[in-house]
């Protein structure tokens, strides 16, 4: 059992019915796709449902919260019941990594994000929130305390020291 404290957003008792709500966007798994480029094993950091996870790649999924594990779809590898600031897996263990509108739910996201380089050779892609566009989206509305934890936490990525030099491109996605 995962003994790091989640973050603002608790998946335990606000992810009931996120696998149906929540859709792979054809556009964003193209970039993110893209992003981890060819490397052949994936760690999913936040795995959630899966829903970026590419189906032509070795995975391990990671994902703290119960709730959300049990939601992970039958085609998709289980979670593995283990949060971002402790990855248990040797250094370099992955060609990349992913972490998909996950960092609000870290307890510490500069020792998460770090954790991520650790356990990955290549390429690190982290989706998240432009903190300075959150209230113009859709989901805004329906879940402020995502938006106020994203905007909280927003800005970690590219103040990290382990992540200020690897930062390869920010993309604005639909």
């Amino acid at each position: 059992m995962t003994t790091v404290r989640a973050g603002d957003v608790d998946y335990d008792a606000h992810g009931h019915g996120y696998a149906v709500q929540r859709r792979t966007d054809p556009r964003i798994a193209a970039r993110v796709h893209a992003a981890i480029g060819e490397g052949r094993s994936l760690i999913n950091v936040g795995a959630g449902a899966g829903s970026y996870e590419p189906d032509d790649r070795y995975v391990v999924a990671v994902e703290p919260s119960a709730v959300m594990r049990a939601q992970r779809p039958a085609h998709r590898v289980p979670a593995l019941d283990a949060a971002a600031e402790r990855l248990p897996f040797d250094d370099g263990a992955f060609d990349a990594a992913l972490a998909s509108i996950t960092v609000h739910q870290w307890a510490d996201p500069d020792r998460g994000l770090s954790e991520l380089r650790r356990v990955t050779r290549g390429p690190v892609v982290v989706l998240t929130f432009d903190g300075d566009a959150l209230d113009l989206i859709w989901l805004a509305e329906y879940v402020p305390e995502l938006i106020a934890a994203e905007r909280r936490r927003f800005g970690h990525l590219r103040g990290q020291p382990e992540f200020r030099g690897s930062l390869r491109l920010v993309v604005g996605l639909p």
